[in-house]
Protein backbone atom coordinates (compact mmCIF):
# COMPACT_ATOMS: atom_id res chain seq x y z
CA UNK A 1 0.00 0.00 0.00
CA UNK A 2 1.23 3.44 -1.35
CA UNK A 3 1.10 6.43 1.38
CA UNK A 4 -1.52 8.01 -0.41
CA UNK A 5 -3.90 4.63 -0.37
CA UNK A 6 -2.74 4.53 3.30
CA UNK A 7 -4.11 7.76 3.81
CA UNK A 8 -7.63 7.02 2.32
CA UNK A 9 -7.87 3.65 4.59
CA UNK A 10 -6.58 4.95 7.97
CA UNK A 11 -6.25 8.50 8.43
CA UNK A 12 -8.85 10.56 6.88
CA UNK A 13 -11.13 13.35 7.08
CA UNK A 14 -13.38 12.61 10.26
CA UNK A 15 -16.34 15.54 10.98
CA UNK A 16 -14.34 17.66 8.87
CA UNK A 17 -14.89 21.40 8.47
CA UNK A 18 -16.42 22.20 5.47
CA UNK A 19 -18.34 25.97 4.31
CA UNK A 20 -19.24 27.93 1.65
CA UNK A 21 -17.66 31.43 1.74
CA UNK A 22 -19.45 34.57 0.21
CA UNK A 23 -17.92 37.84 0.50
CA UNK A 24 -18.38 41.12 -1.22
CA UNK A 25 -15.12 43.30 -0.94
CA UNK A 26 -13.57 44.42 0.87
CA UNK A 27 -12.83 41.20 3.00
CA UNK A 28 -9.68 39.52 4.90
CA UNK A 29 -10.45 36.23 7.14
CA UNK A 30 -7.84 36.12 9.35
CA UNK A 31 -7.72 32.10 10.07
CA UNK A 32 -5.82 30.99 13.19
CA UNK A 33 -7.72 28.12 13.41
CA UNK A 34 -4.35 25.86 14.22
CA UNK A 35 -5.44 23.07 11.54
CA UNK A 36 -3.51 21.04 10.03
CA UNK A 37 -4.68 21.26 6.49
CA UNK A 38 -6.89 23.27 4.57
CA UNK A 39 -8.25 23.07 0.80
CA UNK A 40 -9.51 26.11 -0.70
CA UNK A 41 -11.28 26.63 -4.02
CA UNK A 42 -12.94 29.54 -5.38
CA UNK A 43 -16.27 28.81 -7.60
CA UNK A 44 -16.86 32.63 -8.33
CA UNK A 45 -14.32 35.60 -7.97
CA UNK A 46 -10.94 35.06 -6.98
CA UNK A 47 -9.12 35.46 -3.36
CA UNK A 48 -5.34 36.04 -2.28
CA UNK A 49 -3.99 33.53 0.35
CA UNK A 50 -1.68 35.10 2.46
CA UNK A 51 0.76 33.16 4.49
CA UNK A 52 3.10 34.45 7.39
CA UNK A 53 6.19 33.75 6.62
CA UNK A 54 5.31 33.12 2.15
CA UNK A 55 4.52 34.81 -0.73
CA UNK A 56 1.10 35.91 -1.50
CA UNK A 57 -0.95 34.23 -4.25
CA UNK A 58 -3.95 34.55 -5.87
CA UNK A 59 -6.57 31.69 -6.52
CA UNK A 60 -9.00 32.45 -8.81
CA UNK A 61 -11.83 29.84 -10.23
CA UNK A 62 -11.07 26.93 -11.07
CA UNK A 63 -7.96 26.67 -9.47
CA UNK A 64 -7.17 25.21 -5.66
CA UNK A 65 -4.78 26.05 -3.06
CA UNK A 66 -3.98 24.10 -0.08
CA UNK A 67 -2.77 25.72 2.95
CA UNK A 68 -0.57 23.78 5.83
CA UNK A 69 -0.89 24.56 9.28
CA UNK A 70 -0.77 25.35 12.07
CA UNK A 71 0.24 28.89 11.21
CA UNK A 72 -1.94 31.65 10.27
CA UNK A 73 -2.89 33.16 6.77
CA UNK A 74 -5.49 35.42 5.82
CA UNK A 75 -8.11 35.15 2.71
CA UNK A 76 -8.71 38.31 1.43
CA UNK A 77 -9.73 40.21 -1.67
CA UNK A 78 -6.06 42.34 -2.02
CA UNK A 79 -3.18 41.09 -0.50
CA UNK A 80 -2.46 43.57 1.67
CA UNK A 81 -6.08 44.17 3.35
CA UNK A 82 -6.51 44.20 7.08
CA UNK A 83 -8.09 42.15 8.86
CA UNK A 84 -12.07 41.96 9.29
CA UNK A 85 -12.63 38.84 10.68
CA UNK A 86 -10.59 36.36 12.91
CA UNK A 87 -11.04 32.40 13.35
CA UNK A 88 -10.02 31.25 15.88
CA UNK A 89 -9.19 27.18 16.88
CA UNK A 90 -12.67 25.56 17.30
CA UNK A 91 -13.70 27.76 14.16
CA UNK A 92 -15.04 30.53 16.20
CA UNK A 93 -14.95 33.73 14.27
CA UNK A 94 -15.05 37.20 15.56
CA UNK A 95 -14.38 41.11 14.86
CA UNK A 96 -10.62 42.03 15.01
CA UNK A 97 -12.59 44.34 18.23
CA UNK A 98 -13.50 40.89 19.37
CA UNK A 99 -17.49 40.73 18.56
CA UNK A 100 -18.67 37.23 17.76
CA UNK A 101 -19.92 36.78 14.23
CA UNK A 102 -21.07 33.14 14.37
CA UNK A 103 -24.45 34.42 13.71
CA UNK A 104 -24.47 37.04 11.88
CA UNK A 105 -22.87 36.22 8.94
CA UNK A 106 -24.78 33.12 8.50
CA UNK A 107 -26.59 31.99 5.31
CA UNK A 108 -27.99 29.10 5.69
CA UNK A 109 -26.89 25.35 5.47
CA UNK A 110 -23.00 25.62 5.51
CA UNK A 111 -22.94 28.98 3.99
CA UNK A 112 -20.98 31.81 5.99
CA UNK A 113 -19.51 35.01 4.55
CA UNK A 114 -20.77 39.21 4.79
CA UNK A 115 -22.84 39.05 1.83
CA UNK A 116 -26.02 36.23 0.68
CA UNK A 117 -24.66 37.05 -2.87
CA UNK A 118 -21.30 37.80 -2.47
CA UNK A 119 -19.16 38.57 -6.17
CA UNK A 120 -16.52 35.87 -4.26
CA UNK A 121 -17.70 32.23 -3.27
CA UNK A 122 -15.07 30.29 -1.77
CA UNK A 123 -15.48 26.23 -1.00
CA UNK A 124 -13.35 25.62 1.89
CA UNK A 125 -12.40 22.02 3.33
CA UNK A 126 -10.28 21.35 6.75
CA UNK A 127 -8.55 19.02 8.76
CA UNK A 128 -8.33 20.45 11.99
CA UNK A 129 -5.75 17.61 13.07
CA UNK A 130 -2.97 16.06 11.24
CA UNK A 131 -4.58 12.76 12.89
CA UNK A 132 -7.52 12.79 9.81
CA UNK A 133 -4.97 13.63 7.57
CA UNK A 134 -1.37 11.43 8.26
CA UNK A 135 1.69 13.18 8.22
CA UNK A 136 2.82 11.65 5.25
CA UNK A 137 0.37 13.58 3.18
CA UNK A 138 1.11 16.56 4.78
CA UNK A 139 4.72 16.44 4.59
CA UNK A 140 3.96 16.04 1.09
CA UNK A 141 3.20 19.77 0.47
CA UNK A 142 4.60 22.74 1.06
CA UNK A 143 3.03 25.49 3.41
CA UNK A 144 1.09 26.84 0.59
CA UNK A 145 0.29 25.18 -3.21
CA UNK A 146 -1.85 26.66 -5.92
CA UNK A 147 -3.08 24.57 -8.58
CA UNK A 148 -4.27 26.10 -11.69
CA UNK A 149 -7.39 24.52 -13.18
CA UNK A 150 -5.95 22.65 -15.55
CA UNK A 151 -4.61 20.35 -12.23
CA UNK A 152 -8.17 19.86 -10.57
CA UNK A 153 -10.76 17.74 -10.77
CA UNK A 154 -14.18 20.24 -11.92
CA UNK A 155 -16.28 17.11 -10.92
CA UNK A 156 -15.01 16.82 -7.32
CA UNK A 157 -15.25 20.65 -7.30
CA UNK A 158 -18.96 20.36 -8.18
CA UNK A 159 -19.59 17.86 -5.85
CA UNK A 160 -18.44 19.36 -3.01
CA UNK A 161 -20.54 22.02 -4.02
CA UNK A 162 -24.04 20.10 -4.24
CA UNK A 163 -23.30 18.59 -0.86
CA UNK A 164 -22.45 21.98 0.95
CA UNK A 165 -25.63 23.77 -0.72
CA UNK A 166 -28.07 20.59 -0.45
CA UNK A 167 -29.16 18.71 2.83
CA UNK A 168 -29.39 15.09 3.14
CA UNK A 169 -28.84 11.86 5.33
CA UNK A 170 -25.20 11.05 5.88
CA UNK A 171 -23.95 14.66 4.80
CA UNK A 172 -21.31 15.25 6.98
CA UNK A 173 -19.94 11.65 6.09
CA UNK A 174 -20.12 12.38 2.06
CA UNK A 175 -18.61 15.67 2.96
CA UNK A 176 -15.28 13.68 4.50
CA UNK A 177 -15.12 12.02 1.36
CA UNK A 178 -15.66 14.72 -1.27
CA UNK A 179 -12.53 16.51 1.26
CA UNK A 180 -10.26 13.22 0.83
CA UNK A 181 -10.67 12.80 -2.90
CA UNK A 182 -9.85 16.76 -3.19
CA UNK A 183 -6.81 16.28 -1.02
CA UNK A 184 -5.97 13.23 -2.89
CA UNK A 185 -6.39 14.66 -6.50
CA UNK A 186 -4.25 17.84 -5.54
CA UNK A 187 -1.56 15.81 -4.39
CA UNK A 188 -1.56 13.75 -7.44
CA UNK A 189 -1.24 16.83 -8.81
CA UNK A 190 1.61 18.35 -7.17
CA UNK A 191 3.73 14.68 -7.28
CA UNK A 192 3.13 15.33 -11.62
CA UNK A 193 5.24 18.67 -10.81
CA UNK A 194 8.61 16.45 -9.64
CA UNK A 195 9.94 19.23 -8.35
CA UNK A 196 13.02 18.80 -5.87
CA UNK A 197 10.61 19.28 -2.93
CA UNK A 198 8.65 16.22 -4.19
CA UNK A 199 8.37 13.51 -1.63
CA UNK A 200 10.70 10.26 -2.29
CA UNK A 201 7.41 7.92 -1.83
CA UNK A 202 5.78 9.68 -4.75
CA UNK A 203 8.49 10.18 -7.52
CA UNK A 204 10.40 6.60 -6.58
CA UNK A 205 7.52 4.93 -8.28
CA UNK A 206 9.06 4.85 -11.38
CA UNK A 207 11.30 2.49 -11.07
CA UNK A 208 9.43 -0.66 -11.03
CA UNK A 209 11.86 -2.57 -8.33
CA UNK A 210 11.76 0.67 -6.43
CA UNK A 211 8.10 0.79 -6.75
CA UNK A 212 8.24 -3.13 -5.71
CA UNK A 213 10.16 -2.69 -3.01
CA UNK A 214 8.46 -0.11 -1.49
CA UNK A 215 5.13 -1.47 -1.35
CA UNK A 216 6.15 -4.55 0.26
CA UNK A 217 7.68 -1.90 3.25
CA UNK A 218 4.53 0.08 3.13
CA UNK A 219 2.60 -2.87 3.28
CA UNK A 220 3.93 -5.04 5.37
CA UNK A 221 5.95 -2.55 8.11
CA UNK A 222 6.41 -4.64 11.06
CA UNK A 223 8.25 -7.70 9.08
CA UNK A 224 11.94 -7.98 10.33
CA UNK A 225 13.23 -6.75 6.31
CA UNK A 226 16.69 -6.46 5.62
CA UNK A 227 17.78 -5.36 2.68
CA UNK A 228 19.03 -8.56 1.50
CA UNK A 229 15.52 -9.99 1.92
CA UNK A 230 13.71 -7.43 0.33
CA UNK A 231 16.21 -7.83 -2.76
CA UNK A 232 15.11 -11.67 -2.56
CA UNK A 233 11.21 -10.58 -2.57
CA UNK A 234 11.56 -8.29 -5.56
CA UNK A 235 14.01 -10.76 -7.43
CA UNK A 236 17.39 -8.19 -8.00
CA UNK A 237 20.79 -8.47 -6.51
CA UNK A 238 21.32 -6.57 -2.90
CA UNK A 239 23.57 -4.49 -4.72
CA UNK A 240 21.03 -3.40 -7.60
CA UNK A 241 18.13 -2.92 -5.02
CA UNK A 242 20.66 -0.65 -3.20
CA UNK A 243 22.05 1.32 -5.44
CA UNK A 244 18.60 1.87 -7.68
CA UNK A 245 16.34 2.54 -4.37
CA UNK A 246 19.38 5.30 -3.09
CA UNK A 247 19.34 6.78 -6.62
CA UNK A 248 14.90 7.01 -6.80
CA UNK A 249 14.27 7.43 -3.31
CA UNK A 250 17.15 9.44 -1.92
CA UNK A 251 17.91 7.18 0.55
CA UNK A 252 18.93 3.57 1.58
CA UNK A 253 16.32 1.25 1.94
CA UNK A 254 16.32 1.00 5.58
CA UNK A 255 16.74 4.32 6.32
CA UNK A 256 13.09 4.82 4.71
CA UNK A 257 11.77 1.67 6.33
CA UNK A 258 12.26 3.89 9.43
CA UNK A 259 10.74 7.33 8.21
CA UNK A 260 7.43 5.39 6.84
CA UNK A 261 7.67 3.01 10.51
CA UNK A 262 7.72 5.96 12.70
CA UNK A 263 5.63 8.18 10.19
CA UNK A 264 2.48 5.61 10.83
CA UNK A 265 3.32 5.70 14.86
CA UNK A 266 3.04 9.27 14.59
CA UNK A 267 -0.66 8.87 12.92
CA UNK A 268 -1.59 5.97 15.73
CA UNK A 269 -0.37 7.63 18.52
CA UNK A 270 -2.63 10.53 17.82
CA UNK A 271 -5.66 8.40 16.94
CA UNK A 272 -6.08 5.74 18.98
CA UNK A 273 -5.30 4.56 22.71
CA UNK A 274 -2.73 2.27 22.02
CA UNK A 275 0.11 2.10 24.41
CA UNK A 276 3.50 2.43 23.15
CA UNK A 277 4.54 -1.13 23.40
CA UNK A 278 1.90 -1.68 21.11
CA UNK A 279 1.98 0.86 18.56
CA UNK A 280 5.87 -0.07 17.97
CA UNK A 281 5.26 -3.87 17.82
CA UNK A 282 2.01 -2.66 15.04
CA UNK A 283 5.42 -1.34 13.47
CA UNK A 284 8.51 -3.08 13.69
CA UNK A 285 9.91 -2.52 17.00
CA UNK A 286 11.24 -5.41 18.92
CA UNK A 287 10.46 -3.16 21.96
CA UNK A 288 9.38 -0.08 23.39
CA UNK A 289 12.83 1.58 24.33
CA UNK A 290 13.94 0.80 20.88
CA UNK A 291 10.42 2.46 19.52
CA UNK A 292 10.60 5.69 21.78
CA UNK A 293 14.62 6.16 21.03
CA UNK A 294 13.74 6.02 17.33
CA UNK A 295 10.74 7.95 17.79
CA UNK A 296 12.56 10.79 20.01
CA UNK A 297 15.23 11.07 17.33
CA UNK A 298 13.15 11.67 14.63
CA UNK A 299 10.08 13.92 16.51
CA UNK A 300 11.85 15.70 19.33
CA UNK A 301 9.73 14.10 22.02
CA UNK A 302 9.41 11.04 23.68
CA UNK A 303 6.24 8.83 22.22
CA UNK A 304 4.45 9.82 25.64
CA UNK A 305 5.29 13.28 24.98
CA UNK A 306 4.41 13.47 21.45
CA UNK A 307 0.77 12.14 22.46
CA UNK A 308 0.38 14.40 25.28
CA UNK A 309 1.36 17.65 24.05
CA UNK A 310 -0.97 16.73 20.79
CA UNK A 311 -4.31 15.50 23.04
CA UNK A 312 -3.51 19.47 25.16
CA UNK A 313 -3.45 21.37 21.77
CA UNK A 314 -6.89 20.13 20.21
CA UNK A 315 -8.49 17.71 22.71
CA UNK A 316 -11.14 16.60 20.90
CA UNK A 317 -10.01 16.29 17.51
CA UNK A 318 -6.10 15.76 18.18
CA UNK A 319 -3.32 16.80 16.00
CA UNK A 320 0.09 15.24 15.31
CA UNK A 321 3.39 16.61 14.28
CA UNK A 322 4.01 16.72 10.63
CA UNK A 323 6.25 14.21 9.58
CA UNK A 324 10.13 13.96 9.41
CA UNK A 325 11.34 13.15 6.30
CA UNK A 326 14.42 11.64 7.44
CA UNK A 327 15.73 9.06 9.28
Amino acid sequence: MDPLSQFLTGPRAQAAFALRVVMDAPFAIDVRDEAALTVITPVRGAAWIVPDHAAPQLLGPGQAATVRGPGPYRVADTADRAPTVVIDPGQSCRTPAGEHLETTMAHGLRTWGNSAEGDTVLLIGTYQSEAAVGGLVTSALPPLAVFTEHETDPALRGLLERELTTAGPGQASALDRILDLMLLDVVRAWARRSGPSTPSWITATGDPVVSEALALLHEQPADPWTVAELARRVHVSRATLAARFRTAVGQPPMAYLTTWRLALAADRLVDSTATTATIAAEVGYSSAFTFSTAFTRAYGASPTAYRRTTHSRHPRNPPGIRASTSP
